[in-house]
């Protein structure tokens, strides 16, 4: 057999408590993280730029309005902008985005680098513009788990501001070593209206399954009912795009396929 290696990753939600030192650091870092991404952001989605550009592009005059912010905050700024502006061009080719440009409307900061932070002895510690700021939390099984079960801390932090507390983000990593037999495989044509998978083991066909899925005549529907909501109005228009919504096409599809994956674990 032969042996692959593949990373795995997990994130962990932890909920923190800080007090109202810590908060109001944060609030400022957050405001400053806010505005430097709406920017950055805009820029991206325009000129399809990558972290690399824009701080290129960026860098000098950010240092220069924001002198008290973490160079590595604002570099995480820049992943963050990038990200969203791909998923603002998706929405967008998809006719879904309801504005020219991404708007930021919550923020969840990124530190990018593990030199800013650090857990210690229950405390997750997170270096400021006004020093070191620690957030307490309760212990929690599935951090336990991942902590003591071979799991390694990725470099990377997230986090944002609910009320009183502080949400985190923490990302685990880990190694694992895959033994697979290339005589052994599972095949899987899927077609309009059909799914059919092909079972090999030891290099012969063992087993066939033909699963009806009526997939394709959903879509003709779907298209048919698109046609008479759109008529000779635009696409673009506010009231066709909030029927065309309404249809919820994707979800059926969804829920049909999902139907068809448990049918199939039964049996």
């Amino acid at each position: 057999m032969e042996k692959l290696l593949k990373t795995l990753k997990r994130t962990v939600i932890v909920e923190c408590y800080a007090n109202r030192y810590a908060r109001r650091t944060l609030g400022e870092i957050e405001s400053a993280y806010g505005k430097i991404l709406q920017e950055t952001a805009e820029y991206a989605v325009e000129y399809k730029a990558s972290q690399s550009t824009l701080h290129k592009v960026f860098y000098s005059k950010l240092r220069k309005r924001y002198r008290w912010l973490l160079t590595r905050v604002i570099k995480g700024a820049y992943r963050d902008a990038v990200r969203r502006a791909k998923s603002f061009r998706g929405l967008k080719k998809k006719d879904r985005a309801y504005t020219d440009k991404p708007e930021v409307k919550k923020v969840t900061i990124t530190y990018s680098d593990s030199q800013d932070w650090r857990i210690e002895d229950g405390v997750i510690k997170l270096k400021t513009h006004l020093g070191w700021i620690q957030l307490h939390y309760r212990s929690y099984k599935q951090l336990c788990r991942y902590f003591y079960g071979g799991w390694r801390l990725a470099e990377e932090l997230r986090f944002k501001l609910a009320g009183r507390k502080v949400v985190v983000y923490l990302t685990f990593t880990r190694n694992v070593e895959v033994k697979y037999d290339p005589g052994n495989a599972v095949a899987v044509d899927v077609n309009e209206n059909n799914v059919t998978v092909a079972v090999f083991k030891n290099s012969a066909l063992t087993e066939v399954y033909r699963v009806e899925t009526d997939l394709g005549w959903t879509v003709v529907a779907y298209a048919e009912r698109r046609k008479r909501i759109v008529g000779k109005e635009s696409t673009k228009t506010r009231e066709v795009r909030r029927k065309l919504r309404k249809l919820r096409e994707n979800e059926r599809k969804l829920d049909t396929l999902k139907k068809i994956a448990r049918a199939g674990n039964s049996a």
